[in-house]
Parts: C-alpha cells; structure tokens; sequence
C-alpha cells in the first residue's frame, strides 16, 4: 500500500510504548507515531468503505452515519492528542478516541446483529478496533501510573 506521495507504507504493528506524549513520559520514536497515525486513519478509510457498500435502507444508513462519524474521529483524537499542551490534556484526547472506538463497535455490532451486514464482512474491522482499543487504553494507564508515581515520590 502507498501513501498519499506515493511512498510504500510498511505494516507495523505499534504498541502503547511507543506513542508519542509531549512531556516525554513515554520513550518515542516519530516513526512509531507515524505508524499510529497512519494505522487511524487506515481504520478510518476502512469504516469509510463499509458505509459506502451499505445497503440504501434507512435501517442501515441510519447505523452507517454513526459508524461512520465515530470510526473516523478516532485518528482526529489520536492526532489531537499527540499536539497536546499538557498531560491533562494528553489523556482526555486519547480517552475521546476510545471512547469514539467503543461506540464504533457498537454501531458495526448492530449492524451485524440486525443482519444487515454479515459477521464475516466485520471481523476484521472488529478486531482492529479491539486492537487500538488495547493500545489506547495501555497507554493511559501508563501515563497515570507515572503519575502516580511522581506524586509519591
């Protein structure tokens, strides 16, 4: 796959450690934030497609407009996030965008569950929103517990 200058993208597969915060709690390479960034906004492309092969029934493009404006907030939020002023700020921006990933698994879980898609079509999707959902949540708690810890110490 390229990106949008034509460059090969390489699947990576980042870890909560490796995103970038502004204060340096987290060790970060840019690369890895790419990689995030990139991997949003690939989620956000994918949500993208499925609402746009939506049947044209109102059921479905009722549930496909939430789908579709919770699964591409989250690299919004991710983005914002990494521009973020103070840790704060950091963790509220990452928490909206899992809390955007909780909401988009339900609308594609209604989707599936009222028969209008197909599991098969969804698993993947599914999954990857489980995935930066694991991320995103790895994450903050790190940053908390650092925190935490600075305050005791």
């Amino acid at each position: 796959m390229k990106d949008e200058n034509g460059r090969e993208l390489k699947q990576v597969q980042t870890k909560a450690k490796d995103i970038i915060h502004p204060s340096s709690l987290i060790l970060h390479t840019s690369e890895k934030t790419g990689d995030l960034k990139i991997r949003t906004k690939k989620f956000a492309l994918r949500v993208v497609r499925v609402y746009c092969s939506l049947p044209k029934s109102t059921e479905a493009q009722v549930l496909g407009k939430q789908l579709l404006r919770s699964g591409t907030s989250v690299g919004a939020h991710y983005r914002e996030s990494v521009r973020s002023r103070s840790q704060a700020e950091f963790i509220s921006k990452l928490e909206g965008g899992l809390q955007e990933l909780e909401e988009t698994l339900y609308w594609m879980e209604l989707l599936v569950e009222s028969g209008i898609l197909g599991i098969n079509r969804m698993q993947n999707l599914m999954d990857e929103a489980n995935q930066l959902i694991a991320i995103l949540t790895t994450c903050v708690k790190k940053i908390k517990g650092k925190n935490e810890e600075r305050k005791t110490s």
